[in-house]
């Protein structure tokens, strides 16, 4: 993955990913392949769905540089909160842990890399205490940049 292109792609399309955290899509993939960006979720309702293709077309009308799959499941509806979510200027996101989830797994899904894992873990080292040991409900910070030299 190229991680410069996939910055770029997440600033471009800032909005839709931000709408997706305010309609309540369960975001499930996002990623950058072949110089698009990957969109992959789950929304409560066809509403919440089309808002965010309204801010994807915003961004690019003919969404060239991305593919979303969103599918609807009703289920949803009810206020289920999306398990990755953008976290701030940093361009790092906030993922909820689900059961069946290793560090490993998660940076396979974000990173293309299972051997990644020490990033999130780095990133998350006042909950975690042991990579190997995660639990079900706990919020990780996935950075998204690799962080730079401080300059001197």
């Amino acid at each position: 993955m190229d991680q410069q292109r996939f910055d770029l792609l997440k600033k471009k399309y800032d909005s839709a990913l931000l709408a997706v955290k305010q309609q309540g899509v369960e975001l499930v993939h996002l990623h950058e392949d072949n110089g698009k960006l990957i969109i992959v979720g789950k929304a409560p309702s066809d509403a919440a769905k089309n808002r965010v293709w309204d801010k994807i077309k915003e961004a690019d009308p003919r969404y060239s540089d991305v593919k979303a799959d969103i599918t609807v499941d009703p289920s949803m509806a009810g206020g289920k909160v999306s398990t990755l979510t953008p976290s701030g200027d940093d361009g790092s996101l906030t993922y909820t842990v689900k059961a069946g989830d290793t560090l490993s797994k998660i940076s396979q899904q974000f990173y293309g890399d299972a051997m990644q894992y020490m990033r999130i873990a780095e990133a998350n080292r006042d909950q975690i205490d042991d990579p190997n040991k995660i639990q079900p409900g706990m919020k990780l910070q996935i950075p998204t940049r690799e962080k730079q030299p401080a300059r001197q």
